[in-house]
C-alpha cells in the first residue's frame, strides 16, 4: 500500500513542531489563572521526606491572597487537628496557574513549645481548572529556630466542594 505525502502534509509535519519549540522557548503562558482561581476549602496530605513525617488537613483560600489552615500531624500526641487561627498565610497565583504562598506557623504547640512562630515558603502549580495543587516546600522555619532548616517536602491540595458549589 503506497502512501502519498501532500505538500499540505509536508508543511504540517515542519511547520507543528517548529511552532510547539517557539511557544516553549519564548511565549507567555497566560492560563488565566489568578488569587481567585483559589477559592474555597482544599484537603491536603504532605509527605516530608527528611524527617519522614506524614500531615493532613484542611486550607481555606479566601481567592484575595489569604488562607487559613489546620492540620494533623501524623507524629502528633494525642492525635488531633491544630486548633483554629494557628496557621495563616498569603499566596500569590500567577496567570500562568504557578505561584507562591507563606503560611505562619504562629507558634503551634510543637515540643519545645515556644512562643515565636515559624513559617513555610510554598511554590505551587495549579492543575484542573483550580481544583488541583502540586507544592513543594521552599523554605521551613519551624517555630522557635534561628533559621532555616533543610528540608525536602510535598504536597498535594483537592477543592473540597463539588463544581455546583464554586
Amino acid at each position: 500500500m503506497k502512501r502519498r505525502l501532500t505538500k499540505g502534509t509536508l508543511l504540517a509535519a515542519i511547520a507543528l513542531p517548529a511552532l510547539s519549540g517557539a511557544a516553549w522557548a519564548g511565549g507567555t503562558d497566560d492560563f488565566g489563572c489568578s488569587n481567585a482561581t483559589l477559592k474555597g476549602e482544599y484537603a491536603f496530605g504532605v509527605t516530608n521526606y527528611t524527617l519522614p513525617r506524614v500531615t493532613a488537613g484542611i486550607k481555606v483560600f479566601d481567592g484575595n491572597g489569604n488562607l487559613t489552615q489546620r492540620d494533623y500531624r501524623g507524629y502528633s500526641t494525642p492525635a488531633e487537628f491544630a486548633p483554629k487561627g494557628q496557621e495563616t498565610g498569603t499566596y500569590t497565583v500567577n496567570s500562568d496557574c504557578t505561584g507562591s504562598m507563606v503560611i505562619n506557623l504562629n507558634a503551634f504547640g510543637v515540643p519545645p513549645v515556644t512562643t515565636q512562630g515559624g513559617m513555610i515558603g510554598i511554590l505551587f502549580v495549579i492543575s484542573d481548572g483550580g481544583r488541583h495543587i502540586h507544592e513543594v516546600v521552599s523554605e521551613n522555619i519551624p517555630p522557635g529556630a534561628p533559621g532555616p532548616v533543610p528540608v525536602q517536602t510535598s504536597a498535594d491540595d483537592w477543592k473540597v466542594a463539588s463544581e455546583q458549589n464554586d
